[in-house]
């Protein structure tokens, strides 16, 4: 949340509706953020280099959520999985996370919006809903996780004048995990 704006903008909250969770990669700016989003579901934030001295219980520097079949990892700082090596992302998540074992990673500081695999790894850039591509205040991306069972669909979101829409340029992942799915 920039200092130039006071609430999020409503299509995040339309989208939000009715969500079992909500993950937020960083650069708060802002704890009063984290406070409207519990509203809606629990919350988990990753500290961003823009949450500097904010302190509280639903920040940590990386999550590891099992949410049925599915093990996410959250973390701010990630190297871009489209520029860089599979051993490479599997060095640095095992340093932050202690090990390797996610079916997605949720990242942000860079704020732009994108969905990679890598390997047995989906990683997730969900973009700015208000500060895309750290460029200006405006409209901009969320992305959404369903998951169903063993079937996951990760989708990044556009946020409109007139709602949301998904992205013009990223096609939603989906993926069906196997009994033993765990990457190593």
């Amino acid at each position: 949340m920039p200092g130039s704006i006071r609430e999020l903008w409503p299509q995040v909250f339309e989208a939000f509706a009715g969500v079992d969770a909500v993950l937020h990669a960083g650069d708060l700016h802002t704890l009063e953020i984290v406070d409207r989003l519990c509203e809606i579901a629990p919350t988990w934030v990753s500290t961003g280099n823009g949450d500097v001295g904010i302190v509280d219980k639903r920040l940590a520097d990386t999550w590891t959520i099992d949410f049925d079949e599915l093990r996410v990892g959250m973390i701010h700082r990630l190297p871009s999985p489209a520029r860089k090596s599979a051993e490479h992302l599997t060095g640095y998540v095992e340093r932050h996370f202690g090990d390797t074992s996610h079916h997605v990673v949720i990242y942000g500081h860079t704020h732009l919006e994108s969905i990679h695999r890598v390997e047995d790894t989906v990683y997730i850039n969900p973009g700015s809903p208000t500060l895309p591509q750290n460029q200006s205040l405006r409209l901009g991306t969320i992305a959404t996780l369903e998951i169903v069972g063993s079937e996951m669909t990760a989708t990044v979101l556009q946020l409109t004048d007139h709602g949301i829409e998904p992205h013009a340029t990223i096609e939603p992942y989906r993926a069906v995990l196997g009994a033993a799915s765990l990457p190593s």
